[in-house]
């Protein structure tokens, strides 16, 4: 869709999309499935005293279905006006009114024509120890931990591949954590993608004999390219994508918050117990600092001569960042808003003459796309977001994490990016309340603590450049 020149080709493509498990498409119906699952989620909210499965959903989580709904259109009427504008400039570059298969492909161009960088230039200056140098700059400075390679010989571990790396977090001079880094692909034997688990939790009652107690245990695993042995017998080192950097930041952010929480209940240490629409903000938050201008030059070194980055190649990285912001808001905001629309107590599936999943379908669509959907699309029934996993009446808390992480960085940012003190202080507080309170405590309580007030969206909308004079994740100044 990004890259095919045949508008021919992504049509049949887009249509075969949008009609999959559909009565419009190949193979079986997923529309009464639908229905039934939401009749029956209906049921087990009425027997459970809940006026709707929307309202069960969130019982549990940070948000109530009225803060949920609340975030959703204050997003909504902020990004609504942004993204029409960037409809009408790519409208305009592309000299012709743009059928919604075109729209990828244009935008494709047009960001390479002003965003034009190239990701194997890039990817010279990103190797990753130089990367995971810069990480854990990072952690050391705002966190006061250390963390140092250590041979899983020396600390008694197992690892599973000879590329596994394993390494030791110390606070204070002794060691509180430690954590396994499985960075590499392999093609056959490993799944795609990025995760962090927890291997062992922080815990008083597994503590060994003589322990006060059992230290965390993680594993963060990406998949990026292993080192090459060249035909001369130099190596060239695992270089990375800047999507891949984002990913590093991101999972040891999860595994932040499970090493260095203070709770030694193990059911609530750590990621445990933290609800679902707060347990992505330290990930989301870390990824700020991979876009910090300090902390990308300290990193992105060129693998061979040990130069810097160049400034304009940091601003482009930069600047790219929010190409479409508004565009990708409003596509979010849409699953997020249909969703919840599809467990709330005034629809009700299959009730004659009432309305159906579609109908509700594009009530929201007409209200969060700047290009209406066609009348077959049926992408409900491909998505197993909230019918096959479980982000069920809980959508919206992609959204909601990243008010909080936007927020939480903004704090760093009204401290003052470079003052070294105001760092220090600021981030001996994150670590102590967000990454140390796990789920003992309520995550709107923890957040509170850390900032002094409730979450607000206006860092998320100014970071996406959707409020005037900001188009950019940080300060563009500070280059």
């Amino acid at each position: 869709m990004k890259y095919a020149t045949s508008a021919a080709l992504r049509e049949k493509v887009y249509r075969a999309h949008i009609t999959r498990a559909s009565e419009h498409g190949l193979g079986g119906d997923n529309a009464p499935v639908i229905s039934k699952i939401l009749k029956l989620r209906a049921e087990k909210a009425a027997l459970l005293g809940y006026s709707s499965f929307a309202e069960l959903s969130l019982a549990k989580k940070m948000a109530t279905l009225e803060s949920a709904h609340n975030l959703m259109e204050d997003l909504r009427s902020a990004s609504m006006d942004a993204a029409k504008a960037e409809h009408e400039e790519l409208e305009k570059y592309a000299g012709k009114r743009l059928e919604l298969w075109d729209t990828a492909f244009y935008a494709e161009r047009l960001k390479q024509e002003k965003f034009s960088y190239d990701e194997e230039t890039v990817r010279q200056y990103l190797s990753l120890d130089n990367v995971l140098q810069g990480l854990f700059g990072v952690i050391s400075r705002l966190f006061d931990v250390e963390i140092s390679e250590r041979s899983p010989k020396e600390l008694g571990a197992q690892v599973w591949d000879g590329e596994v790396r394993t390494f030791e977090v110390r606070r204070e001079g002794k060691a509180c954590a430690y954590f396994y880094l499985d960075a590499y692909t392999r093609p056959g034997e490993k799944k795609g993608g990025a995760w962090m688990r927890g291997e062992k939790q922080r815990s008083r009652a597994l503590a060994e004999p003589g322990q006060e107690v059992q230290l965390p245990v993680a594993h963060m695993v990406c998949n990026q390219s292993a080192p090459v042995t060249n035909p001369d017998g130099t190596v060239t080192p695992s270089l990375m994508l800047f999507r891949e950097v984002e990913t590093v930041f991101h999972e040891c952010g999860h595994a932040l918050q499970h090493m260095l929480t203070q709770v030694d209940e193990g059911h609530v240490s750590g990621i445990s117990g933290v609800e679902w629409d707060a347990v992505e903000q330290p990930s989301l938050f870390m990824e700020y600092w991979a876009y910090d201008v300090p902390t990308l030059k300290s990193m992105a070194k060129h693998w061979k001569t040990g130069e810097s980055m160049p400034d304009d190649l940091i601003g482009k990285i930069r600047a790219a960042k929010t190409y479409r912001a508004a565009w990708m808001m409003t596509r979010q905001l849409k699953f997020a808003l249909t969703d919840l629309a599809l467990h709330d107590a005034a629809f009700v599936p299959g009730a004659a003459g009432g309305k159906t999943i579609w109908d509700v379908e594009r009530e929201i669509d007409a209200k969060t796309s700047v290009a209406p959907s066609l009348p077959e699309d049926r992408f409900l029934c491909g998505f197993a977001h909230i019918f096959a996993g479980g982000y069920a009446a809980g959508y919206y808390s992609y959204k909601w994490a990243e008010v909080l992480s936007a927020d939480g960085f903004a704090a760093f940012e009204e401290g003052g990016l470079e003052d070294e003190a105001a760092m220090r202080r600021l981030g001996r507080r994150y670590r102590g309340t967000v990454l140390a309170a796990g789920g003992s405590r309520p995550a709107a309580d923890v957040f509170e603590d850390f900032r002094g007030r409730a979450p607000r969206a206006d860092a998320l909308l100014r970071h996406h450049g959707l409020t005037a004079g900001d188009a950019a994740v940080v300060p563009q100044a500070r280059l």
